[in-house]
């Protein structure tokens, strides 16, 4: 429990997730990695060359900084130093109820993903120098996926856990199995 704990410090040094665009007028494709606090180019000047293709179509700007940044450290600190605690008591059936509630958490975080992803998609500017309709006459939408690949215009989306997700993962599988030890052991 302790050690799965403390792999979600992992996130305050890898990226959580990642965004890639790839079209023919990029050679490399261009990238945004997401921390827990902060957004950050695949390679140099990706978050610039995206925030100007956007504004072509009426995208918002990728902001330098959103709320959730500043939440995401202080719960993500919390749920170490509670997982640690808990780990310590040796109350197997607090850490289920942990892994719960890193779930909801992680739900939780994933749903507010998709609707800043949906905002940032949809909700364009109508003056926008280009603009693009669906064949129904409505206006095309630019969200990335959630997860996975897809194919907005001449671009490819792919959209990523990165190595913060895998601690952050690895950290909760852990504490399932220090749940169904202690329980074990109890059993004895």
């Amino acid at each position: 429990m302790i050690v799965g704990s403390l792999l979600l410090l992992g996130l305050f040094v890898f990226p959580l997730w990642n965004i890639t665009l790839e079209a023919p007028q990029y050679p490399t494709p261009l990238g945004m990695d997401i921390h827990i606090d902060k957004f950050t180019d695949t390679h140099e000047f990706d978050i610039k060359n995206i925030n100007l293709m956007n504004h072509y179509v009426g995208m918002q700007y990728i902001p330098e900084t959103i709320p959730e940044f500043k939440i995401f450290p202080i719960a993500i600190g919390i749920m170490v130093a509670l997982g640690v605690l808990i780990g310590f008591t040796g109350r197997y059936k607090l850490f289920i109820v942990w892994f719960v509630v890193m779930s909801l958490m992680g739900i939780a975080g994933m749903y507010d993903f998709y609707l800043w992803e949906y905002d940032y998609g949809h909700n364009l500017d109508p003056k926008a120098i280009m603009q693009f309709k669906n064949p129904d006459g409505s206006v095309m939408g630019f969200q990335p996926p959630l997860f996975g690949t897809k194919d907005i215009l001449n671009f490819t989306a792919h959209s990523y856990p990165r190595t913060g997700a895998y601690f952050m993962f690895a950290g909760m599988m852990l504490t399932v199995v220090a749940f169904f030890v202690g329980k074990k052991e109890v059993k004895k």
